[in-house]
């Protein structure tokens, strides 16, 4: 699967009370909030990188999005292009780390207790690259 660079989407910025909310009309369950337009800029570009990775992860349906020419906003909000740019949101995403359960002899156990300065995350993760032969990926 091609997955492109970026998406491109248009955000409604909408004043809520003291705040900003922005949702993408294209985009079910793509919505965030913020205190200020400025942060609700920022908020809305990590909400839509979050939203499109899932969708990629997921396999599900991406739209094409609406022209922002034909996405109109309420009296006091703004209509505004987000840009997602994908590869170093993927990077980050795969990176993350996940919770494994361990199963290891007592004996073991009770030698580890004795040395603070062994990770076994990071031994583990070593010694997996190793035997899988893998490398950690440079880029998506």
């Amino acid at each position: 699967m091609n997955r492109p660079s970026y998406y491109k989407y248009p955000a409604l910025f909408s004043p809520d009370g003291d705040g900003w909310t922005v949702r993408f009309p294209d985009l079910d369950n793509c919505f965030t909030s913020a205190d200020s337009v400025e942060e609700a800029i920022v908020e809305a570009q990590a909400v839509l990188e979050d939203c499109m990775y899932f969708r990629e992860k997921q396999k599900d349906d991406i739209p094409q999005p609406t022209p922002i020419e034909n996405i109109f906003s309420e009296e006091e909000g703004f209509v505004q292009a987000v840009v997602a740019v994908m590869p170093p949101v993927r990077r980050a995403w795969s990176r993350k780390a996940v919770k494994k359960t361990l199963t290891i002899p007592a004996w073991m156990e009770e030698e580890l207790r004795k040395r603070e300065d062994i990770n076994i995350s990071s031994i583990l993760q070593e010694a997996l690259k190793e035997r899988l032969d893998i490398k950690e990926p440079v880029s998506f």
